[in-house]
């Protein structure tokens, strides 16, 4: 072990970070076994290039100016004519779905620290009545549309190192929700170190390197490396949906999306939904010096932002969601190859050990973490479908605390959704402001949207204040 610990020394000492090993002589051997196998598992020629490029010499990282421009869209349907392709697209997305070929991936790697909850951000209570999970939310949605198509809809879980156990556990004592053990497969993305202004990695602990998840776009490399991608192959899944855990109002395996990718024969594609103003801190789907991508709002100048169509709406306007339809071949074939998804930096602040041992919790941004983004993958497809949504319908996500995207705006926008389907059916339904007054909730084992509830709904049904239909 000695001589090992003398050439990770002199690995890290290579590199500048020889620091990390200031409090070796106070581990224990346990405590030294564990680091010894953190240290080894570190990328330092990764973590060189990224603290060269972004900053330390983050001249390197600035992009020249591109020629961006507006993808096309599929708008939501108003004429007879839009309404006949959706129709035409949903048939080929059940056909899909009923033949076995779909399968789902959830991102759920992150903790929900800024709702101020200690805990996995999946566990978190989100319905307005129940309070069910963001998991059990998906996991009833999963279910009722296997029930609908009779068929198994394999859900791929991507967790991290710091809620992977949490997760499984609580899947687990909840009995999966009701889903097969066999149709859930749970893996791990990759972790990252993160960097201060100087370049030097953090102390989380005296034995232990500060690391953080290294994005959704890690999610392509973690099918691969976990198994998952051979698991869909044999299970004949050639189409994947993916989402984030935190949108509650997320339409899993939305047929007419699916119909119109795999019509398309589209290698990924995105639901996007119009901005609520230009300054609205959502990146847009467009072409940058003519590669598919999501430009992020800080990548627009002032006048992109504002600039306007013809017919008055914004020229940037199709905001992504991060939800996506994604190939299973397209995925092998990025895999395959020496795929080199770009890494964004987000400067945070980052809890460390000082150098005389003390833990400190800094006020402000002190530190660098680097991440990949999924939409990044966008860039490589020769076909992509995108398609807008409406906002009130299929985009909700939990973020904040209070405020905007909110759990308490989350709830009110499911709330709402279930109002709009209760006034289909001649309910009366009380609002102020527009939004439903009192807490509604309808479950996706009873009707997964507006057509199956007002197939299903009870001739004497009434709301005032609480109702739960499941």
């Amino acid at each position: 072990m000695n001589m090992d610990v003398d050439k990770l020394r002199q690995q890290f000492k290579k590199y500048g970070q020889e620091h990390v090993f200031r409090f070796w002589p106070q581990l224990n051997r346990e405590q030294q076994e564990q680091f010894s196998r953190q240290l080894h598992s570190i990328d330092l020629a990764l973590v060189a290039r990224l603290a060269e490029t972004f900053v330390l010499n983050p001249q390197q990282a600035q992009k020249r100016r591109q020629d961006i421009v507006t993808a096309e869209v599929i708008p939501i349907p108003e004429s007879e004519e839009e309404n006949q392709k959706a129709e035409r697209a949903r048939k080929t997305g059940e056909e899909y779905l009923c033949a076995g070929k779909v399968g789902v991936i959830l991102v759920a790697g992150g903790q929900g620290t800024r709702l101020g909850y200690s805990g996995s951000k999946g566990k978190y209570p989100v319905t307005p009545v129940k309070g069910k999970s963001l998991f059990q939310l998906h996991a009833e949605k999963i279910l009722a549309l296997s029930r609908k198509h009779d068929t198994s809809l394999p859900w791929y879980i991507m967790s991290s190192a710091i809620n992977d156990a949490e997760t499984r556990a609580f899947f687990q004592e909840n009995q999966y929700f009701g889903l097969a053990k066999k149709d859930l497969f749970f893996f791990q993305q990759q972790m990252i170190p993160a960097v201060d202004q100087n370049g030097k990695l953090f102390l989380a602990e005296k034995g232990k390197v500060f690391t953080n998840p290294n994005g959704h776009g890690g999610t392509l490399q973690a099918l691969k490396q976990s198994g998952a991608l051979e698991d869909m192959a044999k299970r004949g899944i050639e189409e994947l949906f993916y989402f984030q855990v935190d949108n509650v109002l997320t339409r899993i395996c939305d047929p007419v999306f699916l119909g119109y990718h795999v019509q398309q024969k589209a290698e990924m594609s995105s639901k996007v939904l119009a901005k609520r103003d230009p300054y609205e801190k959502l990146g847009v789907v467009g072409y940058r010096n003519g590669k598919l991508s999501v430009i992020e709002y800080s990548d627009l100048s002032k006048e992109e932002m504002e600039a306007k169509t013809p017919d008055g709406r914004l020229k940037f306007n199709a905001g992504s969601i991060a939800i996506h339809n994604i190939n299973r071949t397209f995925i092998k074939n990025l895999t395959n190859g020496n795929l080199v998804m770009p890494y964004h930096r987000a400067h945070k602040k980052i809890p460390y050990i000082d150098e005389a041992g003390n833990r400190i919790n800094p006020g402000e941004a002190n530190g660098n973490k680097f991440e990949m983004f999924i939409f990044d993958a966008l860039q490589y497809t020769t076909q992509s479908v995108v398609m807008e949504v409406a906002r009130a319908e299929e985009f909700s996500p939990v973020k904040n605390a209070a405020g905007e995207d909110s759990a308490e705006t989350a709830r009110q926008a499911l709330c709402n959704l279930y109002g709009n389907w209760l006034k289909k059916t001649g309910v009366p339904v009380k609002r102020k402001n527009g939004n439903v007054v009192g807490r509604l909730e309808i479950s996706p084992l009873f009707a997964g949207d507006e057509k199956e509830f007002v197939a299903k709904c009870p001739p004497d049904l009434t709301f005032f204040d609480g109702l739960y239909l499941g």
